[in-house]
């Protein structure tokens, strides 16, 4: 099993900047991939960013050049840091986990971003 907790939404002002942090604990020596995905209201959960355990990244187009996705195994937590923030981020940004030997996926509680133009 792996818990995730996020932190760091909040409101922010268009061309802003937010960090989001996703703290796992549990079985977490496991988890192949973590990354962070966004669902606005009426709309469909989609992906932000990736990272593997190997330290690969990937970017949904829309957050590409604005977004970086990083990891620090030593706090066994995950971050996004959003600069260049536009109205259309505004979503609940949601921590996931994968572990591939086990096809299980795991998901934080969500933290909302809001960005005001």
């Amino acid at each position: 099993q792996v818990q995730l907790v996020e932190s760091g939404g909040g409101l922010v002002q268009a061309g802003g900047s937010l960090r989001l942090s996703c703290a796992a604990s549990g079985s977490i020596f496991s988890i192949n991939v973590m990354g962070w995905y966004r669902q606005a209201p009426g709309k469909q959960r989609e992906l932000v960013a990736l990272i593997t355990s190997g330290g690969s990244t990937s970017y949904a187009d829309s957050v590409k050049g604005r977004c970086t996705i990083s990891r620090d195994n030593a706090k066994n937590t995950v971050y996004l840091q959003m600069n260049r923030l536009k109205p259309e981020d505004t979503a609940v940004y949601y921590c996931h986990a994968r572990i591939f030997s086990i096809s299980s996926t795991y998901w934080g509680q969500g933290t909302q971003v809001t960005v005001s133009s």
